[in-house]
C-alpha cells in the first residue's frame, strides 16, 4: 500500500443498527481521519462529538469529488448500508477510483442474512433480488423458485407489489416481512401471498418469500396446449421452437413480437429467460386479452403488451435487440424501415406461410431492407387415430426466414 496515495475504505456497516457493525468496520472507521456516507448511514455508527471530518453524500461521483476536493484527508471510510458486495454502490465507486487509490473493502451483515438468522434458514439455496431503485420481472422469479429474499423499499411499489401478486394468482406464498432489522423498533411479519397489504411494506424492508407450488424453470418449450387459445392465430409449436433457436436469443435481450397473436413467442421467449424484456404488439383486441391472460398464466410480467397496428404501435418502445415478426397486415416493408431505424442490423425472424409474403420477404431484401437471408421451409404432420391406424395429418408448410433488417 502506497503512503503517499490516499487510502479509501469502503465499508459495509450492516443492517443500520450499531449492534450489526463489524469489529473490523468499527476499527476502520476509528482510525479514520474522514468519513463520507448517507446521513442515516453517518448518523448510526456515532460520530457526533468526533474530531474528523464528516460528509453526507452517497452518489458516486459526489463521494468522489468529496475525496478528491480533500487531498490532506490520508484515509477515508465510505460507508454503505449492508454488505459492500450485494446490492451496493461500492461497485461503482470502486471501478471509478481506478488505480488512483489505494481501495480497501470490508464486509457487512446485509439485511439477508441477518433476516435469515432471525428466521433460521438457510439463504444459500435461495435466489436473492433487490426491486429497490431498479425494475425486475419479481413475478417470474417468485413464480419459478421455492425460496427468494426480496430486498423491497423507499421506491412506492407497496400497492402494485400487493395487486400483481394476486393477479397473477399467487395467493398461495408465504411471506415474511422484515422491518427496521438490527434497531429497536425491528420487528417481522408473516402474511401471504392474498392478504399481504400496501402498509406492510413501508419503509425499507426485506422479504423471505417460500413458494410451495413453483412453476418449471429451464429451457424446456410449452406445448399448445397449454396456452389459452381463443380464434386468434397462434406460431404452433414445433415453428414456434425453431423460430425462437433461430432469433439465437441471450440475456437481457429486448424483444419485439409483431403481431403477437395469442403471445405465444412472446410468453414462451419471456418463460425461458428471467431478464427479458418483450413487447407483444398485437392490433386485435381478442388476441389483446388472450396475450395478457398468458401473460398472467406463466407469470411472465417481463412481457409488456403494446395494442395496435405496426409500424406505428413501434413507436415508443425502446429499441429491439431481436425482432419477431409472425403477422405484418400488409406493412411488412414499413415495419422493417422502422425497426432499421431503431436498431440497425437487429436479428429478425419472420413466419410466412403464403407465398404472397414471401414475394413481400423477397422484395423487401432486393430493396436492401432484408439482409443476411435465410430460408427454412417446415412442415409437420402430426399423428391422429382412426380405427386401429395411426395416420398422419400434415399442416400448413410454413416459411422461416431469419435476417437482419436494414
Amino acid at each position: 500500500m502506497s503512503e503517499t496515495r490516499q487510502q479509501i475504505c469502503l465499508i459495509g456497516i450492516g443492517t443500520g443498527g450499531a449492534a450489526s457493525l463489524t469489529a473490523e468496520a468499527a476499527e476502520a472507521i476509528r482510525a479514520s481521519d474522514c468519513v463520507i456516507g448517507a446521513k442515516r448511514m453517518v448518523k448510526s455508527v456515532g460520530l457526533d462529538g468526533t474530531e474528523r471530518e464528516v460528509f453526507c453524500a452517497y452518489q458516486p461521483e459526489e463521494i468522489k469529488k468529496v475525496i478528491a476536493g480533500h487531498p490532506r484527508c490520508r484515509k477515508i471510510a465510505v460507508l454503505y448500508s449492508g454488505d459492500i458486495g450485494f446490492y451496493s454502490g461500492a461497485k461503482e465507486l470502486c471501478r471509478s477510483l481506478g488505480k488512483d487509490y489505494d481501495v480497501r473493502g470490508i464486509p457487512g451483515i446485509s439485511s439477508v442474512m441477518y433476516l435469515a438468522a432471525r428466521l433460521k434458514v438457510s439463504w444459500e439455496d435461495a435466489r436473492l433480488i433487490s426491486i429497490h431503485g431498479r425494475r425486475q420481472p419479481y413475478i417470474h422469479i417468485l413464480a419459478r423458485h421455492k425460496k427468494t429474499f426480496l430486498l423491497f423499499g423507499g421506491n412506492g411499489l407497496e400497492e402494485e407489489f400487493c395487486q400483481r401478486l394476486r393477479e397473477y394468482g399467487m395467493g398461495g406464498l408465504k411471506i415474511w416481512i422484515g422491518c427496521d432489522l438490527s434497531y429497536e423498533e425491528e420487528h417481522i411479519t408473516c402474511r401471504t401471498g392474498a392478504d399481504i397489504r400496501p402498509e406492510d411494506l413501508r419503509g425499507l424492508v426485506v422479504l423471505y418469500v417460500e413458494n410451495p407450488s413453483p412453476l418449471p424453470f429451464g429451457r424446456e418449450q410449452i406445448r399448445d396446449d397449454a396456452f389459452i387459445r381463443g380464434n386468434v392465430p397462434m406460431t404452433k409449436e414445433e415453428i414456434r421452437a425453431v423460430s425462437i433457436a433461430k432469433l439465437d436469443l441471450c440475456d437481457n435481450f429486448v424483444l419485439y413480437d409483431v403481431g403477437a397473436g395469442t403471445g405465444s413467442v412472446a410468453v414462451t421467449a419471456a418463460a425461458l429467460y428471467e431478464n427479458a424484456r418483450v413487447y407483444a404488439v398485437e392490433q386485435n383486441k381478442e388476441g389483446i386479452e388472450l396475450i395478457r391472460k398468458n401473460k398472467i398464466r406463466f407469470c411472465t410480467d417481463q412481457v409488456d403488451i403494446a395494442w395496435g397496428t405496426a409500424p406505428e404501435a413501434l413507436d415508443g418502445l425502446e429499441p429491439p435487440t431481436r425482432v419477431f415478426i409472425g403477422g405484418t397486415s400488409g406493412h411488412l416493408e414499413e415495419i422493417l424501415c422502422c425497426i432499421a431505424k431503431k436498431s440497425p442490423h437487429v436479428r429478425t425472424v419472420l413466419n410466412a406461410i403464403t407465398l404472397e409474403t414471401l414475394r413481400e420477404v423477397l422484395e423487401a431484401e432486393e430493396k436492401g431492407l432484408l439482409t443476411d437471408v435465410e430460408i427454412t421451409q417446415v412442415s409437420v404432420a402430426r399423428a391422429r387415430r382412426v380405427a386401429d391406424y395411426h395416420m398422419m395429418t400434415g399442416q400448413n408448410p410454413v416459411y422461416i426466414i431469419s435476417g437482419r433488417a436494414g
